[in-house]
């Protein structure tokens, strides 16, 4: 079992930053993708952006090209994601979520509780 804990949410206005953090915990990590999702209110849960293990792949939805960024430090079992250039629409719960080595690409197997992002205008 993985334990997932979100945390760096917040509120801010338009334009600015924020760097949230997903720390892992539990069985061996080792190999695990990581991604994030958000959902906003009233809305369905939508892909934000995921990585690999080694880093190598990225992916990022088009509505966040460019102004966010994923990264992982595999020695602290943790997964960022630095979001700039925030805007109102990117006001959702964010959702860290991982996949072992053995699931097919585009599941996930654990999720995290969710971190609350706010941006005003």
């Amino acid at each position: 079992q993985v334990q997932l804990v979100e945390s760096g949410g917040g509120s801010v206005q338009a334009g600015g930053s924020l760097r949230l953090s997903c720390a892992a915990s539990g069985r061996a990590f080792r190999g695990y993708a990581m991604g994030w999702f958000r959902q906003a209110p009233g809305k369905e849960r939508e892909f934000v952006t995921d990585i690999t293990w080694s880093g190598g792949s990225i992916t990022y939805a088009n509505s966040v090209k460019g102004r966010f960024t994923i990264s992982r430090d595999n020695a602290k079992n943790t997964v960022y994601l630095q979001m700039n250039s925030l805007k109102p629409e990117d006001t959702a719960v964010y959702y860290c979520a991982a996949r072992n080595p053995g699931s097919r690409i585009g599941t996930y197997d654990y999720w995290g509780q969710g971190t609350q992002v706010a941006v005003s205008s």
